[in-house]
């Protein structure tokens, strides 16, 4: 980077627009003579740094969730018993969520600290307590904060706040997403919106930010702050039309947001769901479980008045278009069993037959519904499987038992890919497909230039 910058005879350097590693390097590279505009690289390590970062929080008295260190397994096994499981382990730096893991046991935290992560002194384990069915929000922010002495005089606006149709744990780049939110109460956006202009001030930051919270029932917490562009500031973008890359581009050169005339939040009347694309139909056997790793290779945007029809437009240019009639085939953890006739309730008002294997069936038949009972993998046939390479079944909602999966649900769900029949595996991505089919059903959709919803 010195090369190019000293044969360029560059004015200066921005470090926001990619990713984690320009943020890595950010201290050497001013400490070598770089000017780097932006935030700057002090503050990065500020957000960077978990006990700076730690600090900052409790000074704005923003709460994390409870969290510690760990150089060895001992102290791994020590910060976890502390927390109570489940926990969220990753190595100190990580990029693109590699090597991060939920754990639930001593064991399994063992054998994530032999194998998976090289801990030491100089290469700390984070744990952090994992917030169950917390709803995951991402926040986008563009501040000009830092070019004024006083930092009440700067200006931060919210670009957009995206709620995670996911559970809290799937990576950000994995997860389906809605803006605005919808299922947030307005005093949770309240607290969201003072915690992100708290952090921006506090900061300095000159351009992007990005905040990552967990919301579990009315209480916010931070995850993580992002001193730069994230991932999902080009579907911001298209979402509210205003290019916030190139205005954080300007700001970063010395341009304040008044100037540029972007100064109030833009509040739509109208939804985007992103999506993700997923390659696994390239890679067979590979289990299609969603986790703090990313896996997807791409995105897709529905932008629509009616939430369910943004939603199966998103699904349908995600290459997997959302079914309006046949069977639905149900197999969910004994964690979700109680939530399960409701939403197979969903499906048989829309006209659909519901398929189960034994376990769900019981529940779904104490609750009044009618349900085709079909075998486990291993009791006989016809099961999932057949039922699937017949093309019988058309939706497959199936959320995983535990830690490690069985084997039979990864044969199930590596074959609906196989056989592109959609799926979904959590309880709130299936609510949204029934929203979505109903919306279909009711009204259909149109389709629209993205430019008309500006």
């Amino acid at each position: 980077m010195l090369h190019i910058y000293e044969r360029e005879k560059c004015w200066g350097a921005i470090a926001q627009f990619g990713g984690q590693t320009p943020l890595n390097l950010a201290l050497g590279l001013q400490k070598n003579g770089v000017n780097i505009i932006g935030t700057s690289p002090q503050s990065i390590e500020v957000a960077e740094d978990r006990k700076l970062f730690a600090a900052m929080l409790r000074k704005l008295g923003i709460p994390q969730p409870p969290n510690g260190l760990a150089t060895n397994e001992a102290e791994a096994i020590e910060a976890a018993q502390k927390l109570g499981y489940p926990v969220l382990v990753r190595p100190s730096f990580v990029l693109g969520g590699r090597a991060m893991q939920i754990v639930y046991a001593d064991a399994e935290l063992r054998h994530y600290m032999k194998f998976a992560v090289e801990a030491g002194p100089d290469r700390p384990v984070l744990v952090d307590k994992f917030l169950e069915d917390a709803t995951e929000v991402d926040v986008d922010c563009i501040s000009d904060v830092g070019h004024f002495q006083n930092p009440d005089e700067g200006t931060s606006v919210l670009g957009g706040l995206l709620e995670h149709i996911e559970f809290a744990g799937v990576h950000s780049g994995d997860a389906a997403m809605v803006l605005p939110p919808h299922t947030l109460s307005q005093k949770v956006i309240g607290t969201i919106r003072e915690y992100t202009h708290a952090m921006a001030r506090e900061l300095k930051v000159v351009g992007l930010m990005n905040v990552q919270y967990a919301v579990k029932g009315q209480d916010v917490y931070c995850l993580e702050v992002n001193p730069r562009a994230s991932r999902t500031v080009p579907v911001v973008s298209k979402a509210i039309g205003v290019p916030l890359a190139k205005l954080a581009a300007k700001v970063m050169a010395g341009r304040t947001l008044r100037e540029l005339g972007f100064t109030e939040e833009i509040r739509t009347d109208y939804w985007a769901v992103k999506e993700s694309v997923f390659p696994f139909n390239k890679f067979h056997g590979q289990d299609i479980l969603l986790s703090p790793e990313m896996r997807s290779t791409g995105e897709v945007m529905g932008l629509d008045a009616d939430l369910g029809i943004a939603y199966a437009k998103s699904q349908m240019a995600a290459n997997s278009p959302l079914p309006r009639s046949g069977k639905v085939f149900l197999s969910v953890s004994d964690h979700h069993k109680s939530e399960v006739p409701a939403l197979a309730r969903q499906f048989v008002d829309l006209g659909f037959e519901i398929v189960a294997t034994g376990g769900t069936a019981a529940v779904l038949e104490a609750a009044g519904l009618p349900v085709r009972r079909v075998f486990k993998l291993t009791e006989g046939r016809p099961n999932a499987i057949d039922l699937l390479k017949n093309r019988e079944i058309q939706l497959v909602i199936n959320t995983p038992s535990g830690a490690t999966p069985r084997a039979d649900e990864i044969r199930i769900r590596t074959t609906a890919v196989y056989t592109g029949t959609p799926i979904m595996t959590t309880i709130s991505g299936a609510r949204a497909a029934a929203l979505g089919i109903a919306a279909l059903k009711k009204s259909g959709y149109e389709v629209r230039a993205v430019q008309e919803y500006h």
